[in-house]
């Protein structure tokens, strides 16, 4: 395990910020883990767990002990009729992952691709797109507790999934650093295609009975026509969550907006694209010196390159209060502000 002082996490968050940290510890294993945080030295510093690097904003130094989440190794843990059990550690790439079960025909991330982090972030953010979410696959996951030292287990009813939310970003935040993740995923292939552009990106593609990678393909297509790869811009992907709005006080906010753009999430509630609202309130290509709001996805805030991570917070919170103003629906940042 490699340890740094007073190191920039420049290369560590998909964002570009330039921020230094007072350690960074890259830890690769269980056991260098337990090693270090039992070592005087460093016991008593602040704690950060990072991983991807891909959801999280800095806004200043970092006067802590960064944990840089590298555990890899891919592995299946079990099978029965219909399905395996695969577990990754927290360190590897999602996407890497992704491709992984599709070589392998593991049948259920496949909508997932190109999203961007580790697979230990991908139960703390409950991370989805185009219909499918961690919450579908997830089995199990073990997680150091810092405090304790102890490796526990956490079951899917442990984890209390929500829209882009856990328990890890609640209730125990900061307390759990994520060893491996396991997932359910089938053998016989349920595809989901209706969401988004799939179907539309699928006949393009000339396909008309898609496989697991055709799938694939075409969600790659799709977030490549409209999100900025972050070795080329910085950003965090969807920088805001779309809002949730009771269906009764929706109705009274079409009634200004009718093309208001909504998908219904239950009986009593459905969900407000926020890149619609964002777009429309004037934002979506607008550039303030070398950061801005990208020009084919007004959820995505971008660096152009030295930017600030107080001057991407300021800006967001300019269009929360744009997006208030004008709709009455108060945004909020999907991304850990830090």
């Amino acid at each position: 395990m490699t340890i740094l002082k007073n190191h920039s996490l420049l290369n560590y968050n998909t964002f570009g910020i330039d921020v230094t940290a007072k350690y960074l510890a890259l830890v690769n294993s269980l056991e260098s883990l337990n090693l270090l945080l039992s070592n005087n030295l460093y016991s008593n510093e602040e704690k950060l767990i990072l991983g991807g690097g891909s959801n999280v904003l800095f806004t200043q130094d970092q006067n802590s002990l960064v944990l840089l989440n590298q555990i890899k190794g891919i592995k299946v843990e079990s099978e029965d009729a219909k399905s395996w059990i695969i577990s990754a550690g927290g360190g590897e790439n999602w996407h890497d992952f992704v491709l992984f079960c599709i070589k392998n025909n593991y049948a259920g991330v496949e909508n997932m691709s190109l999203i961007p982090g580790s697979v230990g972030a991908s139960p703390i953010q409950n991370i989805g797109a185009y219909g499918t979410e961690i919450k579908d696959v997830f089995e199990w996951l073990d997680a150091y507790h810092i405090p304790t030292g102890e490796v526990h287990r956490f079951l899917h009813s442990d984890c209390n999934f929500g829209y882009r939310d856990s328990v890890f970003k609640n209730k125990v935040k900061g307390e759990y650093f994520i060893i491996k993740v396991a997932y359910r995923l089938q053998k016989t292939a349920t595809l989901t295609t209706s969401y988004g552009a799939i179907n539309k990106a699928l006949e393009e593609m000339n396909i008309s009975i898609p496989t697991l990678k055709n799938v694939s393909d075409a969600v790659i297509s799709i977030r490549q026509s409209k999100l900025p790869d972050p070795k080329q811009i910085g950003n965090s992907g969807s920088f805001f969550k779309n809002p949730i709005i009771a269906n009764q006080n929706l109705q009274k906010i079409k009634e200004n907006y009718p093309q208001l753009s909504t998908y219904p999430v239950n009986e009593n509630e459905s969900k407000v694209a926020a890149g619609w609202l964002i777009d429309q309130a004037g934002w979506k290509g607008k550039t303030i010196n070398n950061y801005g709001v990208h020009k084919n996805q007004a959820l995505v805030l971008v660096n152009y390159g030295g930017a600030t991570g107080k001057e991407i917070y300021d800006l967001s919170s300019e269009i929360i209060q744009s997006v208030k103003e004008k709709y009455g629906i108060e945004l909020e940042r999907e991304v850990n502000v830090l």
